[in-house]
C-alpha cells in the first residue's frame, strides 16, 4: 500500500495563511450584507406652466365718422357715406369694416377705406408684393408700416392713390381718387392705436 505524500512543515504553514487570509475577507456569519434598498421615491415633476404673452387683440372700428378727426371730417364736408348703391359698406359679418365716402352719381371722386384683421406674414408679403410689382413706396411710421403710391387717374386730370396701413394685426386699406383728405389715414390709426 502506498503512503500519502508527506506534506512538509512549509507547505501547511502556507496552506494555514491562505485559508487564514481569505477567511479576513469574507463578512463574518453573523454580518449581513446590507439589503438592497429600496429605490428613492421619485413623483414625476410637475411641468412649470408657459406663460405666453399675447398682446390684447386691437379693437376694430365700428363707425366711420367716429374714427375720423373734426379737421378730416370738415375736409370731407357734404360727401356722402356709405351710400348703399356703392355696395357692400359699414361693419361687415367678419368684423370689419368699410367706409365709403362717395357721391353715387360722380365719376370719379370719392374714397373707400378698409379696416380689417391681418396675421403679420400675409400682410407683409402683400405689401412687399406691392412694392415689387406696382411700385409702392413702404416706411414704417407710428410702430407699423405704411405703403403707398399715387398716380394720375385714366380718365380724369386727377390724381388716384392708395395708401395702406398694417400694425398689431390689423390692416388699414384706402383707395381713392380726388379726394384724400390731409391727415386722413394718421386720424384712423390714432383712433385705433391710441
Amino acid at each position: 500500500m502506498a503512503r500519502p505524500p508527506l506534506r512538509t512543515p512549509a507547505a501547511i504553514v502556507l496552506t494555514a495563511i491562505a485559508a487564514f487570509a481569505l477567511s479576513a475577507c469574507a463578512p463574518a456569519v453573523d454580518e449581513a450584507a446590507p439589503e438592497a434598498s429600496a429605490p428613492p421615491v421619485t413623483s414625476s415633476p410637475t411641468p412649470i406652466p408657459t406663460i405666453t404673452q399675447t398682446a390684447a387683440a386691437v379693437r376694430l372700428p365700428a363707425d366711420c365718422k367716429a374714427m375720423l378727426s373734426t379737421d378730416v371730417l370738415a375736409q370731407l364736408g357734404s360727401t356722402p357715406l356709405n351710400d348703399p348703391a356703392l355696395g357692400p359698406s359699414g361693419v361687415q359679418p367678419d368684423g370689419s369694416l368699410i367706409c365709403i365716402w362717395r357721391d353715387p352719381g360722380a365719376d370719379t371722386t370719392g374714397l373707400t377705406t378698409t379696416i380689417s384683421r391681418r396675421d403679420r406674414g400675409p400682410a407683409l408679403d402683400m405689401l412687399n408684393e406691392l412694392v415689387a410689382t406696382q411700385g409702392f413706396s413702404c416706411y414704417t411710421p407710428d410702430a407699423g408700416t405704411r405703403c403707398e403710391k399715387t398716380w394720375i387717374n385714366d380718365t380724369y386730370p386727377v390724381n388716384d392713390g392708395r395708401t395702406l396701413y398694417w400694425r398689431d394685426g390689423v390692416l388699414i386699406d384706402t383707395q381713392y381718387s380726388n379726394l384724400a383728405p390731409t391727415g386722413y389715414t394718421g386720424s384712423i390709426i390714432a383712433s385705433i392705436f391710441g
